[in-house]
């Protein structure tokens, strides 16, 4: 069983039956005797999931806002994570997803990856530039593919809604 918010507990107080102001004194006092603190749970999760799933700021900030975690204290905890771990984690992604599209064509393992790090939250413009530099530093056929990438463009365009 993992930590709850105060948020999640409400609701499944509120699934079993349990009146509403019975339920807040329940959780004022979880509060008071500090088994419930959402901002340690927020700081623990953004850890956990940052170095096991590799999520980005943007995709733990949603995970924690649909937790119930508040505004301020989800701003919190992603301050614990600094913008060039994010991008580290993200370069270690790309490195490893490469190793497993060894023998894919560059521009395949260019989309997957691509695609792999956007569900993950990250950058558009970040992504493309990452699986760029790694598909450079491949061989040779995807070094003169990478070379054809313009980021500018793609990141644009992946902002831009589909027109069909």
């Amino acid at each position: 069983m993992r930590p709850r918010t105060r948020a999640e507990l409400a609701a499944a107080m509120r699934k079993r039956g349990v009146e509403d102001d019975i339920a807040a004194e329940i959780l004022d006092r979880y509060d008071e005797v500090g088994i419930i603190d959402d901002a340690a749970f927020a700081r623990a999760w953004v850890t956990s999931r940052h170095h096991g799933r590799g999520l980005s700021r943007r995709a733990l900030a949603g995970e924690l806002r649909r937790k119930g975690v508040s505004s301020d204290e989800v701003g919190e905890a992603l301050d614990q994570l600094a913008p060039d771990v994010e991008e580290q984690t993200a370069r270690d992604l790309v490195a490893r997803r490469l190793r497993v599209e060894s023998n894919a064509a560059p521009e395949v393992a260019f989309r997957r990856i691509v695609g792999m790090l956007a569900r993950k939250g990250y950058p558009p413009g970040l992504a493309i530039r990452l699986v760029k530099e790694a598909l450079a530093d491949r061989d040779a056929a995807a070094a003169e593919f990478a070379d054809s990438i313009d980021p500018d463009a793609l990141a644009d365009s992946t902002l831009e809604p589909d027109s069909r």
